[in-house]
């Protein structure tokens, strides 16, 4: 029997539904993992992931990333960015 898909209120989006996130990075390039709230974080535009970033900039240096890169699926936008001053 096949059960139909669960609606999106119910399970996490799929990446063609929010293609947008931030790769972390160290200073020497390096992917950093985060946790909480701030793992795995993605979105459904390129205005929603700057408005994150620029949010929460102090919290991701402080769980050790030095810089970011923005990506549309595999297709890297921009960066790195630096996250200090």
């Amino acid at each position: 029997m096949n059960l139909p898909e669960q609606p999106a209120t119910f399970r996490p989006p799929n990446p063609t539904e929010r293609p947008w996130w931030w790769q972390l990075e160290d200073a020497s390039g390096e992917v950093v993992t985060v946790t909480g709230e701030l793992a795995d974080q993605r979105f459904g535009n390129q205005a929603d992931a700057e408005s994150w970033v620029g949010e929460i900039w102090a919290e991701l240096a402080a769980q050790g990333v030095d810089q970011v890169t923005l990506f549309e699926l595999d297709r890297r936008v921009y960066g790195p960015m630096s996250l200090h001053p």
